[in-house]
């Protein structure tokens, strides 16, 4: 399995941040070649399902997740949002955590671990170096986000 973390600073207010972060349709806005559609009706919870689908035409791939933990943040605690993936191409997990920051504004951490069927695990850090800037790109879109 790969795994990576993403570490983010912004001088936007935690509740601004997980809107943003927690918004699903969103991600795929942000990376390429994908759409995000909700099955779940809202408000986002736990047991929210969405799926992720990337490529163009037969060379597509769903990316289906759940959330399975639903934290927003509050004055008096970070918030949390795990989403487990089980597709039959990407498995593993993702957490998005915000925090409020010393002096104004947040912090985000992104921790996502996943495998792809079919790539070895001697691959593991491409796959690692390729979700770290793939993810890094689509998290600072989503920070920037209005």
């Amino acid at each position: 399995m790969s795994f990576f973390r993403l570490e983010r600073a912004v001088a936007v207010a935690p509740e601004e941040v997980w809107r943003r972060l927690t918004d699903w349709p969103a991600h795929g806005r942000q990376v390429p070649l994908t759409r995000t559609r909700v099955l779940t009706p809202g408000p986002n919870r736990t047991g929210t399902r969405f799926t992720a689908r990337t490529g163009i035409g037969g060379l597509s791939f769903d990316d289906p997740m759940e959330v399975t933990r639903w934290e927003p943040p509050a004055a008096d605690r970070a918030g949390a949002c795990r989403l487990d993936k089980s597709g039959r191409v990407v498995r593993g997990w993702a957490l998005i955590e915000v925090a409020g920051a010393p002096g104004g504004g947040s912090r985000v951490v992104w921790t996502e671990e996943l495998s792809v069927r079919g790539v070895p695990r001697a691959f593991d850090p491409v796959l690692t170096r390729a979700g770290s800037l793939l993810f890094g790109r689509a998290l600072d879109g989503l920070l920037r986000a209005r």
